[in-house]
C-alpha cells in the first residue's frame, strides 16, 4: 500500500507587539552614586506625606533614575502585569487614571502614620496619591496607590441564618434586609516594607534580612544587595482586606467598644467549606460578633490576610493533609506532620500584622475573636491592649477539625474549655479516606 501526503498549509501565529519605553540598555541593577540614579527623597516615618515623599518603583527609561523603592506595585499580581505587557495588551508606559477613585471614607491621619516604629509593612499614605502627591504626578512620576477604600454589601450564608434565627436583628443601617444583606466598608492594602523596621520587628539586622530576601527570591531583586540606600521594598506577596461594620469613624474612637477578628486565608474552608479545620466557622462567628458590636453602638472589624496555609501555601497544606490521612490523623501528631514537610509549623509570623491596626487608629480591643497567642502577643507588644479573648464556640467546631483545634489548644492556644493531655490527644482522630476508592476509581 502506498502512502500519499498532501501539502499542509503553514499556519502563522500573529504576535502582538507593544511600544516599549524600557530603552535599549538592560540595567540589571544600580548602585548608589551611579549616573543612572537620582532617587526622589523618601523619609519613612516623616509626619506628613509631603515630608515623607512618594514611593516610586517604575523602571521605564524616563523614571529609572527617580526610583526610591525596590519591587513592583501589585504584590504577586505584578507578574500578571508583566504578562499583559509582554502579550501586547498593555503598553509599558501606561498610566492609570485616578478619576473618581478616591476613598469612600477619608480615614483621618493617625500619629502612627508618622512613626517609623509603628508602621513598617504598609504605606500609610498609600490611600490617596492624588491628594498627597499631586505635584509628583503632575511632574510625570508614576505614583500609584497601595490602599483602596470602598463600600459594599456583604451576604454570607451564616449571617442570613443568624438573621432568620433572630440572633442578628435587621436594623436598617448595618443589616438591611431579612435576607441578611450587610453594609460594609472595605479597604484593600498591598504590602510595602520599610526594611529597617521589618528587621527590627524580627530582631535581626537589616543586612541579614536583605540577603535572605535576595537569595530566597531567586536573586530577583539584586538591589536589595546593591542599593543599601533604598530602604523600601514592595514584596511579591498577597496583602490584606479590612472589613468594617458600622460607621468607619468609630474604629479609632476608644470611647466605644471594638470587636476584632484577625483572619488568615484558608481557601479550602473559607470558600469551599472544607470541615478539616475551623477557619470558616470562626470567620463567620467573627463577622457575626463584629456586626452585633456595631449594632450596639460600637465598631466591628474583620481583617483578612492572604497567608494561605499558615503562609506555607496550599501545595504544602495538601501534602500535609495526605501525610495526616495516610499516617494516622491524630491530634498528638498534628504539628509533626507539618514540620516534617515545611520545616516549621507556622510561617505567618504575626509581628507585622498590627501595622494595619495602627493605621486604622485602633487603640484598644474590647473583644478579640481569636485563640492565637501569636496574634495576641504581637498586638499587645505594639501597645494595643486586648480586654477580652473569645474562642470559637464548641457547637461551631466541625467534627473532623477536632484534630486541629485540640492540638492547637494543647500547644498553648487560648481556650475557656477543656485542655487535653498528651495521652488524650492520641485518641482524637480525624475522618479517614474510607470508601473513597468507590468514588475515585
Amino acid at each position: 500500500m502506498g502512502v500519499t501526503t498532501e501539502p499542509v498549509e503553514e499556519k502563522q501565529t500573529e504576535h502582538k507587539t507593544s511600544k516599549s519605553t524600557y530603552g535599549d540598555r538592560i540595567i540589571l541593577t544600580t548602585y548608589p552614586g551611579q549616573s543612572v540614579v537620582d532617587p526622589v527623597p523618601l523619609t519613612w516615618g516623616a509626619a506628613t506625606a509631603a515630608d515623607r515623599g512618594p514611593i516610586l518603583v517604575a523602571r521605564s527609561s524616563e523614571t529609572l533614575k527617580r526610583r526610591n523603592a525596590i519591587g513592583a506595585h501589585g504584590g504577586s499580581y505584578s507578574v500578571y502585569n508583566a504578562l499583559a505587557i509582554a502579550a501586547g495588551d498593555l503598553p509599558t508606559d501606561f498610566r492609570p487614571s485616578f478619576l473618581n477613585t478616591q476613598p469612600t471614607f477619608d480615614f483621618p491621619q493617625q500619629p502612627a502614620w508618622g512613626d517609623a516604629t509603628k508602621i513598617v509593612a504598609m504605606d500609610p499614605f498609600g490611600n490617596d496619591p492624588v491628594r498627597y502627591f499631586k505635584k509628583h504626578l503632575d511632574a510625570g512620576l508614576d505614583v500609584r496607590p497601595t490602599i483602596a477604600i470602598t463600600r459594599a454589601t456583604m451576604k454570607l450564608a451564616e449571617i442570613s441564618e443568624a438573621v432568620k434565627l433572630g440572633r442578628v436583628p435587621v436594623d436598617g443601617q448595618i443589616v438591611t434586609s431579612e435576607g441578611g444583606d450587610v453594609r460594609v466598608t472595605k479597604a484593600a492594602v498591598e504590602p510595602v516594607w520599610y526594611l529597617p523596621g521589618v528587621a527590627e520587628r524580627f530582631g535581626i539586622d537589616e543586612g541579614t534580612l536583605r540577603r535572605n530576601l535576595f537569595e530566597q527570591c531567586g536573586g530577583s531583586y539584586p538591589e536589595l544587595i546593591t542599593r543599601p540606600d533604598i530602604k523600601v521594598f514592595l514584596p511579591p506577596i498577597g496583602g490584606l482586606t479590612v472589613y468594617i461594620f458600622g460607621p468607619p469613624e468609630r474604629v479609632s474612637d476608644e470611647n466605644v467598644k471594638l470587636a476584632l477578628r484577625i483572619h488568615d486565608e484558608c481557601n479550602g474552608s473559607d470558600v469551599f467549606q472544607s470541615d478539616i479545620c475551623t477557619c470558616r466557622p470562626y470567620l463567620a462567628f467573627g463577622i457575626e460578633e463584629a456586626i452585633k458590636e456595631a449594632q450596639n453602638g460600637g465598631s466591628g472589624v474583620v481583617i483578612y490576610f492572604r497567608k494561605e496555609g499558615r503562609a506555607l501555601g496550599e501545595v504544602v497544606k495538601y501534602l500535609v493533609y495526605n501525610a495526616r490521612k495516610r499516617g494516622g490523623d491524630t491530634a498528638d501528631k498534628y504539628f509533626e506532620r507539618t514540620e516534617n514537610i515545611a520545616g516549621v509549623r507556622d510561617m505567618r509570623f504575626q509581628a507585622l500584622m498590627p501595622d494595619i491596626l495602627h493605621w486604622l487608629g485602633i487603640k484598644k480591643i474590647d473583644k478579640m475573636l481569636s485563640m492565637s497567642n501569636m496574634k495576641h502577643d504581637a498586638i499587645v507588644a505594639q501597645g494595643i491592649p486586648i480586654l477580652e479573648r473569645i474562642p470559637i464556640p464548641e457547637e461551631m467546631i466541625p467534627e473532623d477539625s477536632r484534630v486541629e483545634i485540640d492540638a492547637k489548644i494543647n500547644a498553648g492556644y487560648f481556650t475557656t474549655g477543656k485542655k487535653y493531655t498528651d495521652e488524650e490527644l492520641k485518641q482524637v482522630e480525624g475522618r479517614g479516606w474510607k470508601n473513597w476508592e468507590d468514588v475515585t476509581h
